[in-house]
């Protein structure tokens, strides 16, 4: 085995249309791992991650900002630093309220990228 160390500004990720920047940190274009992915997302004012939901169990982790936080029947504010589980096949989504841009990291298991991405870009989630 080599000790593989990525940068998050070595990345381009993605710009979404419903206002973040994802980047994949483990994964697809990231370092290689069999079982989960994890990535940064930089959610712009007013910005959101669009309900949506997938197979994969999934964890927010907010690193700063503060945002709106649905998941399933659930809405509750969450301010950095605070983490979200998120059950698989369960809608949830993250809209930024704060003055100032959110940071979060995400991880998701099993590994792959997520339907919804492809949703998004094609203007089928908002």
């Amino acid at each position: 085995m080599t000790l593989e160390v990525i940068k998050l500004s070595d990345i381009e990720g993605d710009i979404f249309p419903a206002g973040r920047h994802s980047r994949v940190l483990v994964g697809k274009g990231g370092l290689q791992a069999e079982n989960f992915v994890t990535g940064h997302s930089n959610i712009f004012v007013g910005g959101k991650i669009p309900l949506h939901s997938h197979k994969n169990e999934e964890v927010y982790i907010i690193l700063s900002g503060k945002g709106e936080m649905t998941v399933g029947n659930e809405t509750k504010v969450v301010e950095g630093v605070s983490a979200v589980y998120i059950p698989s096949n369960v809608e949830h989504s993250l809209t930024n309220i704060g003055e100032e841009n959110m940071e979060i990291i995400y991880i998701y298991s099993p590994a792959g990228i997520v339907d919804h991405w492809e949703q998004e870009r094609l203007g089928k989630l908002k």
